[in-house]
């Protein structure tokens, strides 16, 4: 399912937001993978997480989201989830996707 890109206008200000993503049996199984790897001392497992997530997020946020409107900073490989700068509409598009978990926007300590 692809969910409606929406163009964001006028100037509203990114801000860094943490998704989180729903159940994935892929991601189970390349964790499971990446666990055993590790303890073997073998990073193939780690790599193949960090490569499948970072594919898979990367896609997510392109069929979201307009083009240059976002910007990903990084995956978070242990709870399947990303780190990204955008506006509180995409941040609600994102939250109504079927894949999406959670949408938290960061929030600074001090």
């Amino acid at each position: 399912t692809k969910l409606l890109k929406k163009v964001v206008m006028g100037s509203s200000r990114n801000e860094l937001y943490f998704v989180f993503m729903n159940l994935d049996p892929e991601y189970d199984r390349l964790q499971t993978n990446q666990s055993v790897s590790f303890h073997t001392l073998s990073k193939h497992g780690a790599l193949e997480l960090d490569s499948y997530l970072r594919k898979k997020h990367d896609d997510f946020l392109a069929s979201a989201l307009e083009a240059g409107t976002n910007k990903k900073r990084y995956s978070l490989v242990i709870v399947d989830g990303f780190a990204v700068e955008m506006c509180e509409d995409q941040a609600d598009v994102l939250r109504s996707a079927k894949e999406v978990r959670i949408v938290e926007k960061n929030q600074e300590l001090g």
